[in-house]
C-alpha cells in the first residue's frame, strides 16, 4: 500500500490528507458486466447518491422510481438501483451499460472501493474481478482522479 498526501484544495480552503491506494496493481476491465449483477457467490447492491439519481434521470428522461428505490442507513448513498428478474443492473443491456458516460459513481469506482481511515481515505480492491492483474499498472494519477470524482460527487451532496 502506498501512501500519498493529497491536497484538497477546494472552496473551504486548502485541507491536506493521507490517500492510500495498492501498489503494483494492474487492471482492464474486461466487459464482463459480473459487476454489473448478482453471481452464485454474492448479492450486489448497486447504492446511488442523490446526485446520481438526478443525473440519470434527467439524462434518459426516465423517472427515478422506474430504476431506484429509497433506502436508509447507508448514508450518503439514498437509493438502490433495481435489478432485472435476472438479477442484473435495469440499465444493462447484454454486457453494455446503457448509460456508461453517466452511470453511478459506485460503478465508476469498480472493482476499487474508498474506505475512511484515521487521517485520510484508504483505496481496497476486490480481486473477484476478472480484470484485475491484468491492463496497465496504476498510477498515483489513476487514483487521484478517481478521488477527485468522489470528492466532486461529495460536493454536490
Amino acid at each position: 500500500m502506498k501512501t500519498v498526501f493529497h491536497d484538497l484544495g477546494r472552496s473551504s480552503g486548502a485541507i491536506s490528507m493521507r490517500l492510500s491506494y495498492p501498489e503494483h496493481v494492474r487492471y482492464r476491465c474486461e466487459k464482463c458486466a459480473q459487476c454489473c449483477g448478482d453471481t452464485e457467490n454474492r448479492v450486489r447492491s448497486i447504492l446511488l447518491l442523490k446526485s446520481d439519481v438526478t443525473r440519470i434521470s434527467e439524462k434518459t428522461t426516465v423517472q427515478p422510481s422506474a430504476f431506484a428505490r429509497k433506502i436508509a442507513g447507508f448514508e450518503p448513498y439514498l437509493y438502490r438501483m433495481r435489478k432485472t428478474p435476472d438479477r442484473r443492473c435495469v440499465f444493462l443491456e447484454k454486457t453494455s451499460c446503457s448509460i456508461y458516460a453517466i452511470r453511478p459513481l459506485i460503478c465508476r469506482f469498480y472493482p476499487f472501493r474508498l474506505n475512511p481511515g484515521p487521517d485520510g481515505y484508504v483505496f481496497e480492491y476486490t480481486d473477484e474481478c476478472p480484470g484485475i492483474g491484468k491492463g496497465p499498472q496504476l498510477t498515483r494519477a489513476f487514483f487521484t482522479a478517481l478521488f477527485n470524482t468522489f470528492t466532486d460527487a461529495r460536493e454536490r451532496i
